[in-house]
């Protein structure tokens, strides 16, 4: 609940000195947003149901696009096909009916001869909203008038009325809360059920007003130095309230030093909650494989080819991790063609030889069984058991293979989601295989190493999608990071490309080419 905060003041009186005792209010950022000022419980519903329980929620409730009502653009300098913020007088307004009976509203606004025609289908409701003589905020796109004598007219633009009384006000709030209308950048937020951006704008006012200055800056100093951050308190002001020299595209964009400042401490909290999960999880007891001169030699036997330089370094990587009593957790990053099955498959012998069995989970079945080929033509005749668990097998073959996994004669196991369903018991699964990680969400992968409730199976995800190293940390932060970056001689390299939606047709013609 908000705090109250005690203050004196000594009021002069002819023969005596009163103290007199002001209550104000306090917020913290834990404070439940119904103690705002002006909320209440029955507006909290609506806050809620945009996820906004408490008052740092409602203050990282930022706006979705901010209007320039420092210099707005006036009526007469208007052009079609431009996004425009106006500000301009309600000259008059009136509902007429298309050929279709289709209501249409119209409201006529200008500046000097200047004018400018709104119009909102379906408007009836807007009747006895717009009163001549109103000055009004309008924000949208500019379009050559198709009704009427032409001239220039903005279809279903967003509105507000400035200056408009609001009745649970008092007469200062009412002369504060006009100047955060005109004169300055405006914040614009997503309504709210009945909280109009209107609204917001004034309660988000009232949350920072009433905040506790004493308010601590959760992220360090040190931190905030190095990258030239500014503070916290100091962050939620300027991103909700910016000053009129800000600049306005940089808004748009959240590029301003507040909205920087918010982006840093958001990904901030999510790396350091994924060290945190780092932490945690080489804490838990793994596997600590042995990999001496016989896993050594089984590991050359079924190699079909001289590995490249990239892929003995990062089988290295995966080689020691495995050594460690920790659960290894780590990313295998390379390009089509680039030799991750095979890495893949030199893991799953350092755990089958030494007792354990592997599973490997594809996002299709055609993969799943390309994965199945593959393990058989390398690691069939060197006498490992190797069976395919997807949702297409007969009944009868599904609990065969089943059968064969739960007494431990499978030591590979190849499928798809079909090996996260309950009946699906392994014996001893050392090691867990992910292809495509970005397929499957990580509760998918979590249910997947719990099929060992003993020990903690080393997890090792594959992905061919080029991800930069940086983004691979954000986007896998609990994962270590390998990457194959050679393709093995011979092979044709890889070129990767994006395409915007309008080339969509040159794309197509191109596969049917190579198809």
């Amino acid at each position: 609940m908000a705090r109250a905060r005690l203050s004196f003041e000594k009021k002069a009186r002819p023969r005596e000195h009163e103290l007199r005792c002001t209550i104000v209010s306090m917020l913290e950022l834990s404070t439940k947003v119904q103690y705002v000022k002006g909320i209440g419980p029955r507006l909290a519903e609506s806050l809620a149901a945009k996820g906004v329980h408490t008052v740092e929620d409602l203050l990282y409730y930022l706006p979705f696009r901010y209007e320039d009502r420092v210099n707005p653009r006036s009526v007469a300098e208007l052009k079609p096909g431009e996004m425009a913020s106006v500000i301009a007088e309600v000259r008059g307004s009136g509902l007429f009916r298309t050929k279709r009976n289709m209501d249409i509203f119209q409201m006529t606004a200008g500046q000097g001869r200047a004018a400018v025609k709104c119009l909102w289908f379906h408007g009836g409701y807007l009747q006895e909203r717009f009163k001549a003589g109103q000055i009004v905020a309008l924000y949208g796109k500019v379009e050559e008038s198709t009704f009427g004598r032409g001239g220039l007219q903005m279809i279903q633009p967003q509105y507000e009325i400035l200056g408009e009384a609001d009745p649970d006000e008092n007469t200062d709030d009412q002369k504060k809360f006009h100047s955060l209308e005109v004169g300055r950048i405006v914040p614009i937020y997503e309504a709210a059920g009945p909280l109009t951006t209107r609204r917001l704008r004034r309660l988000i006012y009232r949350a920072l007003e009433d905040l506790n200055p004493e308010m601590e800056d959760v992220l360090p100093e040190a931190v905030r130095s190095r990258m030239g951050l500014i503070g916290r308190r100091d962050a939620f002001w300027r991103a909700h309230w910016p000053e009129a020299s800000e600049n306005l595209a940089n808004l748009q964009v959240a590029r301003t030093p507040a909205h920087q400042r918010l982006i840093f401490e958001e990904l901030f909290f999510l790396e350091l909650g994924l060290e945190l999960k780092r932490r945690k999880a080489r804490r838990q007891n793994g596997v600590a494989y042995r990999i001496d001169e016989t896993v050594r030699k089984a590991i050359k036997r079924v190699l079909p080819f001289h590995p490249t330089e990239a892929q003995k370094k990062v089988l290295g990587e995966i080689a020691e991790d495995m050594q460690q009593g920790s659960p290894m957790r780590r990313l295998l990053q390379g390009d089509v063609g680039s030799g991750k099955t095979i890495v893949a498959l030199q893991a799953a012998i350092i755990a089958i030889e030494n007792g354990y069995q592997v599973a490997l989970m594809a996002p299709t079945e055609i993969l799943a069984t390309q994965h199945y080929l593959s393990a058989r033509r390398v690691l069939e005749r060197a006498g490992y058991r190797i069976v395919l668990l997807t949702g297409s097998l007969e009944e009868d073959r599904k609990r065969d293979v089943r059968r064969h996994v739960a007494q431990g004669s499978a030591q590979l196991v190849i499928g798809t989601h079909a090996l996260l369903q309950e009946k699906v018991e392994f014996d001893k699964l050392g090691l867990v295989i992910v292809d495509e990680q970005h397929r499957f969400g990580v509760m998918q992968r979590m249910k997947l190493m719990k099929k060992n409730e003993t020990e903690q199976p080393d997890v090792l995800v594959m992905t061919a999608t080029p991800i930069p190293r940086t983004l691979a940390l954000t986007l896998y932060g609990d994962l270590d990071v390998s990457v194959i970056d050679e393709l093995p001689p011979g092979r044709t390299p890889i070129t990767t490309r994006r395409g915007a939606d309008d080339r969509a047709d040159e794309v197509w013609k191109f596969l049917r080419k190579v198809v």
